[in-house]
C-alpha cells in the first residue's frame, strides 16, 4: 500500500469536517467544557470563502466555523487546523489563523473582534504530539512574553501628558512637545521651547530641516517670521541652518502660489470657452467632452 500524500490526509479530514453534522459532533465532543457550555450548536455554520493569507494557504485547511453563543449576546468562531506532522512554531500559526478571521470579521462591517477558538487536529506518526499549543510557549522568554501579550499594550497619549513632563524626555521631548500641538496652538508660542530643546540636543540638520517643513505644513503661526528669528537667536548653533531653511519656504510659497494662480487661471478660461460655446449653440456633450468640465460646472454656467 502507498504511503498517502498530505493532500490525500487534507482531502478526506474536509469532506468529513464539511459536513456540519460531523463537524458539530467534533466540536461538542472535544472543545473544552467552558468552551462549549457558551456555544448554541444548533446555530453551527461553516464559514464560507478563505480568510488565510496566501503564504499560509498551501499549509492550512481553512475550515471555519461560527457559532451563536447561548446567551445571544454575539458568536465565536472556530477555526480547526489539520496536521498530520509536529511542528514547534504550531501554536503562533494557530494564532496567525484566529487573527486572520478576525480581520474578515472586521472587514464585512464589525466593529468588535469576534472570539476565535483555534483547534488542532492531529494524526501524525510521533505520539503524543510534542509540542506545546500555548502560543506564548513559542517565545524564547515565555514569562517575559507573557508581561507584554496578557495585558493592554502601552500607549503614549501624548495629549494628556503636561509640557513640564515632555520637556525632560531628553531627546524626544522635541517630537513629542511639537506634535502634541501641531493642531491645537500658535507654534510662535513654542518657539523658545522648541529652540532650547535644539540647542541643548543637537538635532542633526535633516532633523531640524524636517521639523521646521512638518510645522510649515502641519502647524499654524500668525507670524511665521517670528517664528523662524526666535529659533535663530535661542539656538544659535542652527542660526544659518534656519535661516535657510526659512528661505528655501518662502521660495517653495511663492511657488506654490504662482502655480495655484495659474490654475484658477487656466479653470476660469476653461469656463469662460463653454460659455462662449453655449451662447454659439454648440452641443452640451461636445462642450463637456472638449472642456473637461463636469455636469455640476456646466450647470452652474
Amino acid at each position: 500500500m502507498t504511503k498517502p500524500s498530505l493532500s490525500q490526509h487534507d482531502s478526506l479530514f474536509k469532506k468529513f469536517l464539511g459536513d456540519i453534522a460531523i463537524a458539530r459532533d467534533f466540536l461538542e465532543v472535544h472543545l473544552p467544557s467552558h468552551l462549549r457550555e457558551r456555544c448554541d450548536f444548533s446555530t453551527l455554520a461553516m464559514e464560507s470563502g478563505s480568510f488565510i493569507e496566501d503564504d499560509l494557504r498551501t499549509q492550512c485547511s481553512d475550515m471555519l466555523y461560527s457559532v451563536q453563543t447561548n446567551s445571544g449576546k454575539g458568536y465565536i468562531y472556530t477555526v480547526v487546523e489539520h496536521q498530520s506532522r509536529p511542528e514547534k512554531l504550531m501554536a503562533f500559526r494557530l494564532l496567525r489563523y484566529s487573527v486572520a478571521a478576525m480581520q474578515r470579521h472586521i472587514e464585512q462591517g464589525n466593529d468588535t473582534l469576534p472570539v476565535v477558538i483555534p483547534v488542532l487536529f492531529y494524526h501524525g506518526a510521533t505520539s503524543p504530539y510534542p509540542y506545546s499549543t500555548h502560543f506564548l510557549d513559542c517565545f524564547a522568554d515565555p514569562e517575559l512574553a507573557a508581561t507584554v501579550y496578557q495585558q493592554a499594550f502601552p500607549l503614549v497619549d501624548i495629549t494628556t501628558i503636561p509640557d513640564e513632563e515632555i520637556l525632560t524626555h531628553r531627546r524626544v521631548a522635541l517630537l513629542q512637545l511639537v506634535q502634541k500641538h501641531i493642531r491645537t496652538r500658535d507654534m510662535l508660542e513654542l518657539a523658545v521651547e522648541l529652540a532650547t530643546l535644539i540647542e541643548k540636543w543637537q538635532y542633526s540638520k535633516e532633523q531640524c530641516k524636517s521639523l521646521l517643513y512638518y510645522i510649515a505644513q502641519a502647524g499654524n503661526t500668525i507670524d511665521g517670521e517670528g517664528f523662524i528669528r526666535t529659533l535663530a537667536e535661542k539656538a544659535p548653533t542652527y542660526r544659518e541652518d534656519f535661516m535657510t531653511i526659512a528661505e528655501q519656504l518662502e521660495a517653495k510659497g511663492r511657488e506654490k502660489g504662482k502655480h495655484e494662480g495659474y490654475q484658477l487661471g487656466r479653470q476660469d478660461a476653461i469656463r469662460q470657452l463653454a460659455k462662449q460655446l453655449f451662447a454659439n449653440g454648440v452641443d452640451r456633450q461636445i462642450i463637456k467632452t472638449s472642456t473637461g468640465l463636469t455636469d455640476d460646472e456646466l450647470d452652474k454656467l
